[in-house]
């Protein structure tokens, strides 16, 4: 898809991203804003394509010099919201460039303030939320008929909430079905948190893999030689723990073939479902969760065989924060959360809280002989370990499906390496370096990783290229027997079929 500028048009877009920051400045004018706005405006020259070309030409917003913070807002916010909306009505790959750059503009702009002041921490906010409205405006916009049907059946099938978010040849779309809480009345938020579950590998994967790209770690380098103090196998390389081919118990326990359990820690299904609920707030650490795996048997010889364990991604962890020296939170954020603008994503560590907006997860379980269902919105993601614990958004895991495919994240032989996949017995999904390649019902491939906690699943689905993405969320009452597994399986296919398989209607109209 080709934009077309006018001059005014590429005029705004001057402001709006020179103007961000111009605002952060003098909102950080207690530092140095004169080095502040000077490192804002390089990260501008980050941008690529059209919009690089534009922000290239001219760049200076000397207009917006001296004035008052609230002079420059008056001005600048509107045009943020105006720069996304024209962008977004012609190529929504254009406008989530241009998001992703003032967004990292923004934060690089924060990191040289030293201690960031509360003026300008809440002028980031702002910043945010004006490109943030201008998308979800456009959005609401679009009429979809057969994703909003094809939601409100899912939902009438068992699930509490779900929402959906589709970017494809006809623009963007989001939409959502059902209730936020259960016994009241308000639809889940379109652009809501929520626990992302096994998402999270793929952003753990990437990083690892920017690593490997600077020379930092070594994917065919045995995982001892960063991890000494757990006594690994040295067959087991770095590349086997992001392709689950080390043969490592997984700490949430296995099922083997022939139908016997081997429990890790207390999970909420099957029989430590009870547990579970009772220590739903206690904290793991990850090299907790490793040395209980390490004290199980291997489930085979390293690089013999293909089984998921959540085990590989908290070394994964451990060795990211190894070699750089760094926490895995603090390591994200400079690297991909920041870079892409995913204001909407966290790593939350041990912390329970979820950001709002979000719509509500349950879990019922047996008691005294009674069924009891509590709301788990809150609990402590600590047992996930970065291999399962981030928050995020369907904008957000749209956003960064979108980049890591499109090239922008990756060198392309890194991510030629990640896409590169090997059998997993699961019929049409093989597994490459920290995501699944699935074939479609219809014959194509997609790229994906979703992921699941208690109640709550997010997926992520994109074509090879990165240019058609379908993210969503969806809401339950969970328990111990996993009851809507099938439910689940049949609306996740559904939506793959409805987005990568549909026969595709006539372009949208932009909204007027």
């Amino acid at each position: 898809m080709t934009i077309t500028l006018s001059d005014q048009d590429k005029n705004t877009l001057r402001i709006a991203a020179y103007g961000a920051v111009a605002l952060m400045a003098a909102a950080g004018a207690a530092g140095r804003p004169g080095k502040i706005a000077a490192n804002g405006s390089i990260a501008l020259g980050s941008a690529t394509g059209p919009i690089g070309h534009v922000l290239a030409d001219h760049p200076q917003g000397k207009d917006l010099t001296g004035k008052s913070v609230a002079e420059i807002a008056d001005r600048v916010l509107p045009a943020l919201t105006a720069a996304m909306n024209l962008l977004q009505q012609q190529d929504p790959a254009e406008a989530d460039n241009f998001r992703g750059t003032v967004l990292a503009a923004v934060e690089t702009a924060q990191l040289h303030q030293g201690q960031p002041s509360p003026a300008a921490a809440e002028m980031a906010r702002k910043i945010t939320e004006a490109i943030d409205a201008a998308r979800m405006a456009v959005v609401d916009g679009q009429d979809r008929p057969e994703l909003q049907k094809a939601i409100e059946e899912i939902v009438e099938s068992g699930f509490v909430a779900v929402s959906l978010r589709v970017r494809d040849e006809r623009g963007e779309w989001a939409g959502s079905a059902g209730v936020a809480e259960l016994g009241g009345t308000a639809k889940p938020p379109v652009n809501g948190h929520a626990r992302i579950g096994s998402n999270s590998k793929t952003f753990t994967a990437t990083l690892v893999l920017q690593l490997v790209a600077e020379g930092t770690i070594e994917l065919d380098t045995p995982a001892a030689a960063y991890l000494p103090e757990f006594g690994l196998d040295r067959r087991i390389t770095v590349r086997m723990l992001l392709q689950h081919t080390s043969g490592l118990f997984n700490y949430t326990g296995e099922v083997y073939d022939d139908g016997s359990i081997v429990y890790g820690i207390p999970v909420p299904f099957g029989a430590t479902g009870k547990e579970w609920v009772d220590n739903r707030f206690h904290t793991y650490r990850p090299e907790e969760l490793v040395r209980l795996a390490l004290s199980k048997p291997a489930r085979f010889e390293p690089g013999t065989g293909w089984s998921y364990s959540n085990t590989n991604y908290v070394l994964a962890r451990l060795l990211i924060e190894k070699v750089t020296g760094r926490p895995l939170a603090e390591e994200m954020q400079r690297r991909i959360l920041g870079p892409l603008g995913l204001s909407g994503t966290v790593v939350p560590d041990a912390s329970p809280e979820m950001p709002e907006p979000h719509a509500h997860v349950y879990y019922r379980y047996e008691e005294d002989g009674r069924q009891r269902t509590i709301d788990i919105t809150r609990l402590n993601p600590s047992w996930g370990s970065i291999g399962s614990d981030m928050i995020s958004t369907s904008q957000d895991l749209a956003t960064f499906i979108s980049a890591l495919l499109g090239g922008k994240l990756l060198p392309a032989p890194l991510l030629a390496e990640m896409c590169t996949a090997r059998a997993t017995g699961i019929p049409n999904m093989d597994y490459g370096l920290g995501v699944f390649v699935q074939k479609t019902d219809c014959g194509g491939t997609v790229i994906t990783h979703n992921g699941g906690l208690v109640g709550s699943a997010s997926l992520m689905f994109s074509t090879p290229d990165g240019g058609k993405t379908m993210t969503a969320v969806l809401n339950w009452v969970d328990d111990a027997d996993m009851s809507l597994t099938t439910a689940f399986r049949d609306a996740q296919q559904r939506l793959v079929n409805e987005v990568f398989c549909g026969e595709q209607a006539d372009p949208a109209q932009p909204a007027g």
